[in-house]
C-alpha cells in the first residue's frame, strides 16, 4: 500500500510560489536577485485596516465564529456588492473563506463530479486547473491569444462548452496578463451562457478595483442579470487592500451552492481568522482613498515595465488595463542562444536561465497555459523594476542566433 493518494499525480506544485521560494533561497544564499514572481503588492496594509484588527483583539473577539464568517462581514459583502457591481445578495448567500484560493476550491469541490469539464481561459491563474483537477473535474482550456490582447472571443467559448460542461471560470482584469474584458465583450460572452443553461459562471474579481486608464469594471451577472442565479461572484480584501496575508475571501452566489460550499469548509478549515474578518469588516465599510493613490504607483510601474520590455530585443509587450502582472511574448529570441550559451527553446529554459545569468526572477508562460511567454508582476519598487528590466534588455540583446 502506497503513502500518497492517486489525487497528488494529477495535479503539481504551484509554479508562481516555486518561482517565488528559488528567488528567496538564492537571495538568502548571498546571490543578488530581483524576484518579479510574486502576486503581492509591495504597500502596507492601511492603518484604519491594522487598527480594526487591534481593536478586536483588545475587546476579545479572538474565538471560534460561523463556519464561514461573522455577521458583520457578510453584511459588508452585501453592501460592497450593492454598492460597486448593482448585485442584491442576502447573508445567506454569502461565504467568506481563508482565501479566495479557498472560495474557488470549496465551490469545485462542492459542485465536480468525475466527467465534470470546466472552461478555462487560457492564459490562466495557475491554480485554476489543478483545482479542478483535484475536484476531480476535467479542465478544458480555451487558448485566447496576444491577436485579442489575451481575452477569448465568444465563438471560443461557444466551442469550448460541451454537454459535460459545469463551469466557465471568468477572470478580469486577469492574472496574469492584466487583460481586462470591456462591457461589450464581456456582454458577447454572456450571451453565449445565455444559450447553455446547465453551465455555471465562477467569476474570480480579485483585481476588480486595480484598473487603469479609464477602464470600467464589469462583472456577470453585472452584465446579464440572467445568469445571477448559476454565477458565484468571488472576490477578497487581498489585493486592492494590500491584505495577502490576511487571507480572507469571499463570494456570493446561490443559497444552494453557498451551503455546499459551507459544508466542504466546515470539514476543512473551519471560520477564517477571526481578527482578519474584522480588519476585512473595515477594509470593506470603511474610506478608500488609499486606493486610487495606489493605483497611480502601479500605473506609472506599469508604464515603466511596458516601455523598457518593448525595447528588449525579440520581446513584445501589450499595454493592459489592469492587475499589476504584464505578460510579454519572447517569440522573437526563441531558437537563439544566451551568453551563458543557454539555447532558448521555450519559456520556461528561458526564464531560468535569465534567473541564473541575470538574478531575475519571472514566471514561464507555460505555467499559466500559453507559451512562449513570460509573466512579470510589477508590484515592486521602481529601481527594482529599472534594474529588472535593464537586465533583461542586456540578457536579450546578447544573445546570438
Amino acid at each position: 500500500m502506497k503513502l500518497l493518494s492517486d489525487t497528488l499525480d494529477r495535479v503539481k506544485p504551484s509554479p508562481t510560489i516555486a518561482v517565488t521560494n528559488k528567488a528567496q533561497e538564492l537571495k538568502a544564499a548571498g546571490h543578488d536577485v530581483i524576484g518579479l514572481g510574486a502576486g503581492e503588492p509591495d504597500f502596507d496594509t492601511p492603518q484604519h485596516i491594522k487598527d480594526a484588527a487591534v481593536v478586536a483583539i483588545a475587546m476579545g473577539k479572538t474565538k471560534y465564529t460561523a463556519v464561514d464568517g461573522i455577521k458583520e462581514l457578510k453584511e459588508a459583502v452585501c453592501a460592497k456588492f450593492k454598492r460597486d457591481n448593482k448585485l442584491s445578495y442576502e447573508p445567506n448567500q454569502v461565504s467568506v473563506s481563508s482565501g479566495g484560493k479557498q472560495i474557488l476550491y470549496n465551490a469545485l469541490m462542492a459542485t465536480l463530479n468525475e466527467g465534470d469539464e470546466v472552461v478555462i481561459p487560457a492564459p490562466y491563474w495557475v491554480s485554476y486547473p489543478d483545482m479542478v483537477l483535484l475536484a476531480g473535474g476535467t479542465p478544458v482550456i480555451a487558448q485566447a491569444s496576444v491577436q485579442t490582447n489575451y481575452k477569448l472571443t465568444a465563438d471560443q467559448l461557444e466551442a469550448a462548452i460541451t454537454p459535460n460542461t459545469k463551469w466557465f471560470i471568468f477572470n478580469s482584469p486577469s492574472n496574469p496578463t492584466g487583460a481586462g474584458y470591456t462591457w461589450d465583450e464581456l456582454k458577447e460572452l454572456t450571451d453565449v451562457l445565455m444559450r447553455h443553461p446547465h453551465v455555471w459562471v465562477m467569476s474570480d474579481d480579485m483585481y476588480e478595483f486595480l484598473a487603469y486608464d479609464g477602464f470600467k469594471f464589469c462583472t456577470p451577472a453585472e452584465v446579464e442579470p440572467r445568469l445571477y442565479d448559476r454565477t458565484l461572484t468571488t472576490n477578497g480584501v487581498s489585493k486592492a487592500y494590500a491584505m495577502t496575508g490576511w487571507r480572507i475571501g469571499y463570494a456570493a452566489g446561490p443559497v444552494e451552492l453557498i451551503a455546499a460550499m459551507r459544508k466542504v469548509q466546515s470539514q476543512s478549515t473551519s471560520n477564517p481568522c477571526t481578527i482578519s474578518q474584522w480588519a476585512a469588516v473595515e477594509a470593506l465599510n470603511g474610506q478608500h482613498d488609499f486606493i486610487a493613490d495606489n493605483n497611480e504607483i502601479f500605473v506609472r510601474r506599469r508604464n515603466l515595465v511596458v516601455d523598457m520590455l518593448n525595447a528588449a530585443e525579440g520581446i513584445s509587450c501589450p499595454v493592459p488595463e489592469g492587475a499589476f502582472y504584464v505578460y510579454p511574448s519572447i517569440s522573437g529570441v526563441i531558437g537563439k542562444t544566451s551568453a551563458g550559451g543557454t539555447k532558448i527553446e521555450n519559456d520556461e529554459i528561458f526564464a531560468n536561465a535569465l534567473l541564473e545569468e541575470t538574478g531575475v526572477a519571472v514566471v514561464f508562460g507555460a505555467a499559466f497555459g500559453l507559451s512562449p511567454n513570460f509573466r512579470v508582476s510589477y508590484a515592486t519598487s521602481d529601481e527594482a523594476l529599472k534594474e529588472a528590466c535593464a537586465r533583461i534588455q542586456t540578457f536579450c540583446a546578447s544573445m546570438t542566433d
